[in-house]
């Protein structure tokens, strides 16, 4: 559901553009300001949720979000939109945080692993669903219709959670002695896997928002498709994703490394990325390119969140790791769309290659340097 926040946007840009003339690079800090909160608190929000309890935490973000989207639904300007859009970044950070702590405690500790590479997928899971429903909604409306579904939704979940999470005692705050936050920050921040893992994440999501947060704009203005077939479509391509997540576990299981996989899907992706930006492709073949493009980087997600454990400093900041893994995410997905929307405005859409074939250069070095540190870590 707090993925559904991010999924309602790309689909509605071409209606924010005409309803409230926001140019090219507005709609790329719509699509991205969302991550801001999280690209620059991620591990403090996570360590709060160590200390506050991570459930009121859950609750609060669910909340923010439901009014953040309904006000926002109102908005007669592109900068009041945006404002709406910080609030939003909160209340979704707030939730993604503090989930998988209370996950592990309910699941079985056999099926820990599994319950963990679910949840890696939430974020095409959601945001897909979400696209999808826009694009059913828009013709004939507007995008503030997307925002009320999606506040709409997140009501729905805050009732759930009220109902069925707030009476377990199992999801209690549990006390737990803590050094100063600053402290454990700078031992999370200094410590060379999670802090691989984190560049390695945001470039990641700079690529990949580079590409989704911008294929319907794309498929409208060089495919020539409708508004909703182009919401469709995007849809049906971020949904593809999710099946990358789930196949992490299996390729793993199989024997393929995590260095494998990261620098594999890495080439993979500039090439299908570059295809899809440059002139030349055909038409069909550019949504081909799409739909393979977000079933291979689908993986990386996985096999990043599964060496968390390995590679925090201690047991008690794996969570303080997963928050700043978060902020390298967002801060990718923060500066994706931008940067997208300048190379595109200066140099037409074949110029967007040059960023994402940058990000997933990063990423491949970034997972090198890890299979490095997890050689020498293990001693193997």
């Amino acid at each position: 559901m707090a993925a559904f926040h991010v999924g309602k946007v790309p689909p509605s840009i071409p209606s924010i553009r005409e309803e409230l003339g926001a140019s090219l690079r507005q709609a790329g800090w719509l699509l991205s300001t969302v991550n801001l909160i999280t690209a620059l608190s991620g591990m403090a929000i996570a360590l709060t949720a160590d200390r506050l309890g991570h459930r009121r935490l859950i609750l609060l973000g669910t909340a923010v979000l439901v009014v953040a989207s309904t006000l926002s639904a109102f908005a007669n300007s592109v900068d009041t939109l945006l404002i709406g859009r910080i609030f939003e970044g909160f209340g979704f950070i707030a939730v993604v945080v503090a989930l998988p702590t209370l996950i592990l405690r309910v699941a079985q500790p056999a099926d820990q692993r599994l319950a963990m590479t679910f949840w890696t997928s939430y974020m095409p899971a959601g945001a897909g669903t979400m696209m999808l429903i826009t694009a059913v909604v828009l013709p004939g409306t507007s995008w503030r219709v997307a925002w009320l579904v999606a506040a709409g939704a997140s009501a729905v979940m805050l009732v759930v959670l009220l109902l069925r999470a707030l009476p377990r005692h199992e999801l209690d705050r549990q006390p737990v002695k803590r050094h100063l936050v600053l402290h454990e920050m700078a031992e999370v921040a200094s410590s060379g896997g999670p802090l691989a893992i984190a560049v390695c994440f945001g470039a990641y999501s700079c690529c990949w928002f580079a590409v989704i947060g911008f294929l319907p704009t794309l498929q409208i203005e060089r495919l020539g498709l409708s508004t909703s077939t182009a919401a469709t479509v995007t849809a049906v391509i971020t949904f593809i994703n999710v099946g990358g997540n789930l196949a992490t576990g299996w390729l793993m299981r199989h024997g393929l490394t995590r260095v494998v996989v990261i620098v594999g899907s890495a080439v993979t992706m500039a090439f299908c990325a570059a295809g899809i930006f440059i002139d030349g492709v055909p038409d069909l073949w550019r949504l081909v390119l799409a739909g393979v493009y977000s079933a291979v980087i689908g993986v990386i997600p996985a096999a990043l969140f599964t060496a968390l454990p390995v590679h925090a400093p201690r047991p008690g900041l794996v969570s303080a790791s997963t928050g700043l893994l978060m902020q390298g995410s967002n801060m990718g997905a923060l500066i994706g769309p931008p940067l997208t929307a300048v190379l595109v405005s200066s140099g037409g859409w074949p110029a967007a290659a040059w960023l994402t074939s940058t990000a997933m250069a990063v990423a491949a070095g970034a997972g090198i340097f890890l299979h490095w540190r997890e050689r020498r870590k293990l001693g193997t």
